[in-house]
């Protein structure tokens, strides 16, 4: 989907050492983008899958453990994948965390965390990366957001507030880089098969006493028409796709891959 023009250019993305933001890092190595991965894990595991994605598809691959509720290590993430890499030329904003809780009981550290990892930390990284793109006339800014950036469901308040207000930052920015030869989109995905969604998923099983595949079945049923996950590399094709000349003209919009949740 993406073409040979994505060769040679730099991607950072956040949230990368699994699930979505993974695939999403191998998918533009694959198209032979140099990569700056980012996030939480063993460091044995973490430079394992780095020294993998390079030799897989002989590029270069470095990574950063920027805490992403912190400002300074952010603007260190981007200037450091331009002095190491070279450019910054595609950033994909995907770290993010969640809690479940009603508003009453919602703990406010917990609020002040979502509200930080998952919207004030897009803001930080676009506003460090794209004096950069500008000065190259070139840059992709695609933000993770959700189906939650549209729509809203009950005990999910903070993650709702920060994915709403990603939808709402991404048409701010799309303005903003109008004729610039940047552009910034964003992915609003429904459920997707991650090692966090699966772990909600065991846990249901073994409350209720039914299968995982069961209970995986009626997590989707409520909410999507389609009873099937979105797949993370579904959600990479999208990011792959944003960057590409294709989605040049596209300017602070959102592609939704949710089985049909948002259309009832």
């Amino acid at each position: 989907m993406a073409s040979s023009s994505l060769k040679g250019k730099v991607a950072i993305v956040t949230g990368s050492t699994s699930g979505i933001g993974l695939a999403i890092a191998y998918a533009f190595a694959a198209e032979g983008c140099n990569v700056m991965l980012n996030g939480f894990g063993p460091a044995d595991a973490i430079a394992k899958e780095r020294e993998g994605m390079a030799a897989k598809h002989g590029v270069r691959v470095e990574y950063n453990g920027a805490d992403m509720s912190k400002p300074a290590e952010i603007a260190a993430l981007v200037a450091e994948t331009n002095a190491k890499l070279g450019s910054v030329d595609i950033l994909v904003n995907n770290a993010g965390i969640q809690h479940v809780a009603p508003i009453e009981s919602f703990p406010a550290a917990k609020w002040d965390a979502i509200i930080a990892i998952n919207l004030s930390a897009t803001f930080h990284g676009i506003q460090a990366a794209l004096p950069l793109m500008k000065a190259k006339k070139w840059g992709r800014i695609i933000n993770i957001a959700s189906t939650h950036g549209l729509v809203a469901s009950a005990q999910k308040v903070a993650y709702v507030a920060a994915k709403h207000g990603i939808v709402g930052l991404t048409k701010v920015v799309g303005m903003e880089c109008a004729d610039t030869g940047v552009t910034c989109n964003a992915i609003c995905p429904g459920w997707v098969l991650t090692p966090l969604v699966q772990m909600q998923i065991d846990a249901r099983a073994k409350e209720q006493g039914i299968s995982s595949e069961q209970a995986a079945r009626n997590l989707i049923a409520e909410k999507q028409p389609q009873l099937q996950f979105t797949t993370t590399e579904q959600i990479a094709g999208l990011a792959l796709f944003l960057a590409s000349d294709t989605a040049s003209n596209m300017q602070g919009t959102q592609l939704v891959s949710d089985g049909g949740w948002t259309a009832q």
